[in-house]
């Protein structure tokens, strides 16, 4: 008992020699997730900044970078910390940089002698016109009906026309290569196993011969595409005929598919009638955040862009 009462202020001091460990591990456990989720915050703002500025320019319209970064910085920001966009961001050269800071006051760091902690996150994002990439319809249009039918260059407006296949329609005022070359329909070798079509701008494709759509497409592919925008290879140039027949692949334009009539159960809508095979729509400008596509400054403006996060420092 003698032993018990000599003992009974160990565990005090015991505590009290510990405590400041003690909290130590807690700045660590709370403080420093705290900050970490208060970064993913800030990262997330830079993020959504970085690409809607980027789609703001794709379109000539980055009037006020600086206001766009700090609405998604503020509205991505739940906590108690204040997201600051410093500097403003400037875009140049296709890209634009975001760069979101803020302070983390701690709770238990404080007794360490550290009040608060400044966060940063940047993130950047690049845009410019489409230069390869997998297209969702085997089908390639040549430069001279994206020219008529965008008024010289300029996609504007929605008014569908129908664009005949070569040797099924006429072409009306389209000089050059204007559907196809003999023994081809317009349809590109499909990647093997899909409806789809991987080019590059420059590429010479091989043709798929014949008037039947491009092996690997099903009915359900067309469905799929109807009333939907895809980015289509536009060619500059032809070469040889039938089985050898190749399209140079000159740049990407976006076409809105409002009909389309290739046989058997390929049809909707019925833009053309009879034997004849074509397409109807309207070319538009489009600007894609999807990964089907990659950009290029050398690649020509056609009223497509393509917009994605530029990897961070190493």
């Amino acid at each position: 008992m003698q032993r018990l009462r000599q003992e009974r202020g160990a565990v005090s001091v015991t505590v009290a020699l510990l405590i400041v460990p003690l909290i130590a591990f807690a700045a660590i456990a709370i403080d420093i997730a705290a900050m970490h989720a208060e970064r993913q915050q800030l990262q997330t703002g830079a993020d959504a900044a970085a690409l809607a500025i980027a789609q703001d320019c794709a379109r000539d319209a980055c009037e006020d970078p600086g206001h766009t970064a700090q609405e998604f910085a503020t509205a991505n920001t739940n906590s108690e910390a204040t997201a600051t966009v410093d500097p403003v961001p400037t875009p140049a050269s296709g890209q634009v940089t975001v760069q979101n800071s803020g302070l983390r006051g701690h709770w238990f760091a404080p007794v360490l002698g550290f009040d608060e902690t400044a966060i940063t996150a940047s993130a950047s994002a690049g845009w410019g016109a489409p230069s390869g990439g997998t297209s969702m319809l085997p089908l390639a249009l040549s430069y001279c009906e994206w020219w008529n039918q965008t008024g010289g260059g300029t996609p504007s407006g929605s008014t569908a026309r129908t664009i005949y296949l070569a040797g099924t329609g006429p072409t009306p005022g389209c000089p050059g290569p204007s559907g196809t070359v003999p023994g081809g329909f317009g349809w590109l070798r499909t990647d093997p196993g899909t409806c789809n079509v991987t080019t590059a701008i420059m590429q010479t494709l091989p043709t798929d011969t014949g008037v039947s759509v491009s092996s690997g497409c099903t009915p359900a592919d067309f469905v799929a595409l109807q009333n939907s925008t895809v980015l289509l290879p536009i060619f500059d140039r032809t070469e040889g005929t039938g089985s050898g027949a190749r399209y140079r692949v000159y740049g990407y334009a976006a076409l809105t598919i409002t009909g389309y009539s290739f046989g058997g159960q390929y049809r909707w809508n019925n833009p053309c009638s009879g034997d004849a095979r074509c397409v109807r729509g309207y070319f538009t400008e489009l600007v894609d955040l999807s990964d089907a596509f990659d950009y290029s400054p050398a690649a020509p403006e056609l009223g497509a862009a393509i917009v994605s996060l530029l990897p961070g420092p190493e």
